[in-house]
């Protein structure tokens, strides 16, 4: 049976819902005892994974707690098991894990260069699946009408291959988005909603690495079906789609006239189709996802770092009822929060999934940085996260910062706040979440709105582009500019003292047009990106890619005069 055909069925729709919930509720109950679920987590990839290379070496099999594991591993990046996951990627066996990865997750972290992290069986039974089902749940206990027929859901990043890359094993080295669950670990129902709609799988030829084309293909396909919910996980696809919709328009209209797709014929013409949809675009002066998808219900992505400043306008694009619900705090490497309710930003953390550990995100990790347990966070404050799971990532710096919003059930609840990674040019030791929060405030201090930012250090001085939802005037930029000078200087101490001492000068100013953070998307994906490994992306040093981003654009603002170097 194809993915369309089952989720045209009502059978598997209904055995799809039991376990979405069931997970969710198994998850809640272990939050009567997370300590313990913590210490058999433990327990068990020590366990599993004691006869491998790396279980000898650490001595997996006489570490009895927590402590003990501590003293036997050390925190690390993917650059210290990088020659250990090479050797896996390889073909070796027994070198990480008792069980041979069956596949390897790419995962462009902060530089840009693939990862190879390795996926197993042990791993993804135990620790990915039961958090990826759970995950769903309120979007499909509050919404149920988005799994009503195959084509109501628009997944933006499923992208299943016909040839995967693979590794020197001959292992698929691929997003997590283009690997059947159900073909490669046995699990018919993990295939998540939107994968059986009609442009799932695209029914005329395109080229591998022509991400733009497919997503068109899959637009035009879309916009002829009742789509309910779209799933983009990175928030940046998200706010792409209605840029996309008015930039192919005029295509999509032809084609539809014509009965074609991509320019191979495709159905029956549909002329009167076509004339509805010019005068839609006639009538609004525009093309919104409200106009084209009218019982839209739902979005499903982060809605946490640099989304939060522009989420809230974009979803009116999509209706004015439309709910944004927050993907799981997690990464390619491992899960780390889910939500299990409405709540806007925040998801629980996945006790039975990892060992978690937290390090004060102001902090510098290194090998011997203390960390601390989940019960010990406090709400309100910064961490980095450090797991440890059975499929081989032994006490892992994943690279993310998370912020406790409060303990819930027993767990904290975190949300993602940005990469651990900061932009130091004099001390200044600025973080994504920190610039984010200054931004905020100094928006909501003029009223003022945006549709995306980034910064770089030029001439010791911060400057930063913004594209404002409307136009600025120079007053509103001066104010702007100097609150968020304040701002920043209210998040980091390092910040504070850099513009006392003399060592920054005060922030500049580079207004752009409104699409500019769209453009670069559109320009980033077409020489060969993945969409979902195109982020939103705040400090951005490379000169390259600033004039990209800035071209056409006049002068930036001069800067207020305020303890200049």
């Amino acid at each position: 049976m194809s993915l369309a055909e089952s989720w045209a069925d009502p059978g598997r729709v209904r055995r799809y819902r039991e376990r979405v919930l069931t997970e969710r509720a198994r998850l809640r109950s272990a939050f009567a005892d997370p300590e313990g679920h913590q210490r058999a987590v433990l327990a068990d990839l020590l366990e599993f994974n004691s006869g491998t290379e790396y279980g000898k070496r650490h001595g997996f099999g006489a570490i009895r707690t927590l402590d003990d594991y501590r003293k036997a591993v050390p925190v690390q990046t993917y650059a210290d098991l990088e020659p250990w996951i090479e050797r896996a990627a390889a073909g070796e066996t027994g070198v990480l894990t008792a069980d041979q990865p069956a596949v390897f997750f790419t995962s462009s972290g902060s530089t840009g260069a693939h990862k190879k992290i390795p996926v197993t069986p042990r791993f993804m039974r135990t620790t990915f699946f039961p958090f990826y089902y759970a995950a769903w749940a309120p979007l499909i206990e509050h919404f149920p009408d988005v799994l009503q027929h195959p084509g109501a859901v628009l997944n933006l990043k499923h992208d299943p291959l016909a040839a995967p890359p693979t590794t020197a094993s001959g292992r698929p080295h691929v997003g997590a988005s283009q690997v059947d669950f159900g073909e490669r670990f046995g699990e018919p129902l993990s295939a998540e909603p939107g994968t059986g709609a009609p442009w799932a799988t695209l029914p005329v030829p395109v080229e591998a690495g022509e991400h733009l084309e497919k997503m068109y293909l899959r637009l035009r396909l879309a916009v002829e079906n009742d789509v309910r919910c779209v799933i983009g996980i990175n928030p940046a696809m998200v706010a792409a789609l209605p840029y996309q919709l008015n930039l192919w328009w005029p295509r999509i209209v032809k084609e539809i006239r014509d009965g074609t797709l991509g320019g191979h014929p495709h159905g029956a013409p549909d002329p009167e189709r076509a004339a509805a949809l010019d005068r839609l675009a006639e009538r609004h002066g525009t093309v919104r996802p409200s106009h084209i998808w009218p019982r839209m219900r739902a979005i499903f992505c982060w809605t946490t770092g640099l989304a939060r400043l522009y989420l809230p306008r974009l979803r009116e694009q999509f209706g004015p009822g439309v709910t944004v619900l927050p993907a799981p705090v997690a990464a390619s490497e491992g899960p780390v929060g889910v939500a299990l309710d409405r709540h806007p930003s925040a998801g629980s953390l996945v006790v039975t999934a990892s060992v978690y550990e937290f390090a004060d995100a102001d902090e510098d990790l290194a090998p011997d940085t203390a960390t601390l347990g989940p019960h010990e966070l406090e709400p309100g404050r910064d961490y980095h996260v450090v797991f440890s799971h059975v499929g081989g990532l032994y006490r892992y710096a994943v690279g993310d910062v998370v912020r406790v919003v409060d303990h819930d059930g027993g767990v904290p609840r975190l949300e993602y706040t940005g990469r651990g990674n900061r932009s130091d040019h004099a001390g200044e030791r600025l973080r994504d979440a920190q610039v984010v929060r200054a931004v905020e405030t100094a928006l909501r201090a003029g009223g003022l709105e945006l549709h995306n930012v980034a910064c770089r250090v030029d001439r010791s001085r911060y400057e930063f582009a913004v594209a404002p939802r409307t136009p600025w005037n120079d007053e509103e930029r001066e104010r702007f500019t100097a609150r968020l000078d304040d701002a920043l200087r209210g998040e980091s101490a390092g910040y504070r003292q850099a513009r006392d001492g003399n060592r920054l000068g005060a922030p500049s100013l580079l207004c752009l047009d409104a699409d500019a953070f769209l453009r670069d998307w559109q320009r980033t994906v077409a020489v060969g990106t993945r969409p979902t490994q195109v982020k939103d992306r705040l400090f951005r040093q490379d000169p390259e890619q600033w004039a990209r981003l800035t071209e056409g654009t006049p002068t930036s603002n001069e800067p207020l005069g305020r303890n200049e170097p």
